[in-house]
């Protein structure tokens, strides 16, 4: 299936892309460890169902030294030995931030203290920073049938450059 609209070609979505490009390198900027921030995206984006997202951020993350197995092995993080637990707490973020609305308090207690524990003030800024902005793209991506496949390494880095 052909993507419905295309958001590179749009004078405006390019407008749109470039500013939330600008968000993206504030949490890249941010002392949450890539590696984190590589497994929490993919992890959201899987849960959404978003190729694109998928295939970017899988790719990124290899490319950045992430291991074949550890990304093989997100979507089952919880019945594996690979990921330390701030991962661990990190990853929980991340999918009770995706899954809002099937739990009645959102992100419970137990994840929240967990996150506590292992990061501090600004790398939680910037880990629920993260989790809101690749819900928004898995979202972006999934309206308008951005299919997975063809993303090239450092897109994302080349989508801040020209005017903002």
């Amino acid at each position: 299936m052909d993507a419905r609209f295309n958001m590179f070609e749009n004078e405006f979505a390019v407008k749109f892309a470039k500013r939330f490009a600008n968000a993206g390198m504030v949490i890249h900027q941010s002392a949450l460890p890539e590696s984190t921030r590589e497994l929490v995206s993919l992890r959201a984006s899987q849960i959404n169902g978003c190729g694109w997202c998928v295939d970017a951020h899988t790719k990124e993350a290899a490319a950045a030294g992430e291991s074949a197995v550890r990304l093989h092995l997100v979507a089952a993080w919880r019945e594996s030995t690979v990921f330390t637990e701030a991962e661990r707490a990190a990853l929980a973020l991340a999918e009770e931030g995706t899954r809002i609305a099937d739990a009645q308090q959102g992100v419970s207690d137990e994840t929240w203290a967990l996150v506590r524990k292992h990061y501090d003030d600004d790398q939680i800024a910037a880990l629920v920073a993260l989790v809101a902005l690749i819900n928004a793209a898995n979202r972006l991506a999934v309206i308008v049938h951005q299919r997975g496949g063809s993303y090239e390494v450092g897109a994302f880095a080349a989508a801040l450059d020209g005017p903002h």
